[in-house]
């Protein structure tokens, strides 16, 4: 499985095809280790806070609620 690291991406770069294989994997979740699965994840939910409009279609895989802080 070939996956981009927090470390090699620039955010300006990524593509909607490598955020759509990362959405694709974690609806697939047949990953090796539950670790795998998790650093997609991570992946996934630092290119939304970056590139929200490249993962907009996926933001069900990501499971954020707004929260009442206040």
């Amino acid at each position: 499985m070939t996956t981009l690291t927090l470390k090699e991406k620039d955010f300006a770069q990524i593509t909607p095809e490598q955020v759509a294989e990362i959405a694709a994997r974690l609806e697939q979740d047949e990953y090796n280790t539950p670790f795998e699965g998790l650093q997609d994840w991570h992946l996934l939910r630092a290119i939304a806070f970056h590139r929200q409009d490249l993962v907009e279609p996926y933001l069900y895989l990501l499971d954020i609620e707004a929260y009442d802080e206040s």
